[in-house]
């Protein structure tokens, strides 16, 4: 079994629970057992608020070079039931994830990974780093990555359990 679905979404409050929604129901049809379909859930809603929080572009640009909205810049969400195993990925077009203090002014890089991105920040704004530890908890695999100059890309996986009885289970 194999379900996808894909979403570009406005850079706004409601658009995170509209994707969680989509999650929790697609997976509940597909009858992936309730409590990792929670987590997921969870951990979309994380990745999607950091999306929202942070996710624009430096210098949007519309018609005329006049700057859009920042309501008007998106972000995607990209879900993948393949077999036995869940794939989300939430890609933004913000500044991407902080270099840790060691390669500042190296080129452009990949973040190693969440810890690399957290230790980055300064002790007074750990605060926002929540997010991404949480999704380091609830999933099996994270990476966080930068895509240099158009944005960050969180992507996380988890193996599924199924509901006795699913209709749609992983053959």
């Amino acid at each position: 079994m194999s379900i996808w679905w894909s979403l570009h979404l406005r850079r706004e409050a409601a658009s995170v629970p509209l994707a969680r929604r989509l999650l929790l129901r697609t997976m509940e049809t597909a009858g992936v057992d309730p409590d990792i379909s929670f987590e997921l859930s969870v951990a979309l809603s994380e990745a999607c608020a950091n999306a929202v929080e942070h996710g624009g572009p430096a210098q949007p640009a519309g018609h005329g070079g006049e700057p859009l909205p920042e309501s008007h810049s998106g972000y995607r969400v990209t879900a993948y039931l393949d077999g036995d195993r869940c794939r989300i990925e939430v890609t933004d077009s913000g500044p991407g994830f902080p270099e840790p203090e060691s390669e500042r002014g190296s080129a452009p890089r990949d973040a190693r990974d969440a810890r690399d991105a957290r230790d980055a920040v300064e002790p007074s704004e750990r605060e926002n780093g929540r997010g991404m530890w949480l999704i380091e908890e609830l999933a099996d695999h994270v990476r966080f990555r930068n895509r240099p100059g158009r944005g960050a890309v969180v992507s996380f996986d988890k193996i599924l359990k199924w509901r006795e009885g699913a209709l749609l289970k992983a053959s």
